[in-house]
């Protein structure tokens, strides 16, 4: 029987990463098709004191794999955070879904006795048990940055819609 905190987290991660492209594909279609510079998408923010998509992008991968990493016990594989592009924002999302893709369900039995530590921007340190930081912690972060993402390029005339959002077909 496979974990749960696997359940939870890796086919969830892959399945909104994947819509993700998908949608991050449709924003440089339209860009291309609406003649606007790829940038006027990529810069883009909700409002001044936001981050713009690159970095909502960035930051939704980060946290697919940091949990998905922390969970399985294994490092964190660390990224640059230099994507300027399109291409670069898919190479980036392709990377992270190849990784959690890669780690053996086997390795999330033993995160349930894990104390997962991280030091969220500040210097000030966070503990969780396994479960707590992937519900209450990985997994809203995630989707808030997903869904911050989506919603710039529809306020930006992307047409994309739920099915979108969630990957399906």
């Amino acid at each position: 029987m496979t974990d749960a905190l696997y359940t939870a987290s890796i086919p969830v991660f892959k399945q909104i990463l994947q819509a993700l492209s998908g949608v991050l594909h449709k924003a440089e279609e339209h860009a291309t098709a609406k003649k606007i510079d790829p940038n006027a998408l990529l810069q883009a923010r909700l409002y001044p004191d936001m981050f713009p998509l690159l970095r909502q992008v960035m930051i939704a991968s980060d946290f697919a794999k940091g949990a998905a990493a922390r969970l399985a016990g294994v490092d964190v594989p660390v990224m640059p955070d230099t994507e300027l592009t399109f291409a670069e924002l898919q190479t980036r999302i392709a990377t992270v879904v190849s990784f959690i893709d890669g780690l053996d369900a086997q390795l999330f039995e033993q995160a349930h006795s894990r104390e997962i530590v991280i030091q969220a921007g500040t210097p000030r340190e966070r503990r969780f048990d396994a479960s707590t930081y992937l519900l209450h912690y990985a997994i809203p972060q995630f989707f808030f940055h997903v869904t911050t993402a989506y919603a710039l390029l529809r306020h930006n005339g992307v047409e994309v819609g739920k099915k979108d959002y969630m990957g399906v077909k």
